[in-house]
């Protein structure tokens, strides 16, 4: 298994609705960062996939929303990737303030496809090799 923490997510007042809690839809934005800076993390970074010829889409998303995230809270985002990935790569994640609260937990599915025809393909093999020691592999 795989498991990353990003810290010092700071919320801004532009994150916030009119109650002072993070608007829901911002939680995907968070989790964007979670995932990339994990790719990063085990020494992948999507601009590499990208430039050679590979997308990752979102193909699902899921979020329960259990406590709210108020301006000004510093959050940490863990990410999670449970299983090798293979033509889709899934990523769990928790949301969670400076007092350790957990407020939020979600994940995402994303599909690799070929930039060039859109059609999926299997985990690019530079992936495979960074992420298989993660999976007792």
């Amino acid at each position: 298994m795989l498991t990353h923490d990003v810290t010092g997510i700071r919320v801004r007042y532009y994150d916030t609705d009119q109650m002072g809690i993070v608007y829901y839809g911002n939680y995907a934005r968070f989790y964007e960062i979670g995932r990339v800076e994990l790719m990063r993390h085990i020494g992948m970074d999507y601009k590499d996939l990208e430039a050679d010829g590979i997308g990752m889409p979102v193909y699902d998303m899921s979020a329960r929303f259990i406590r709210p995230a108020r301006y000004d809270d510093l959050l940490t985002i863990r990410v999670t990737v449970a299983q090798m990935p293979t033509t889709r790569m899934v990523f769990q994640y928790e949301v969670f303030n400076q007092h350790g609260d957990l407020l939020n937990t979600g994940s995402t599915t994303l599909v690799f496809v070929r930039s060039a025809t859109g059609r999926p393909c299997p985990v690019p093999p530079e992936l495979a090799v960074l992420a298989k020691p993660f999976f007792g592999a």
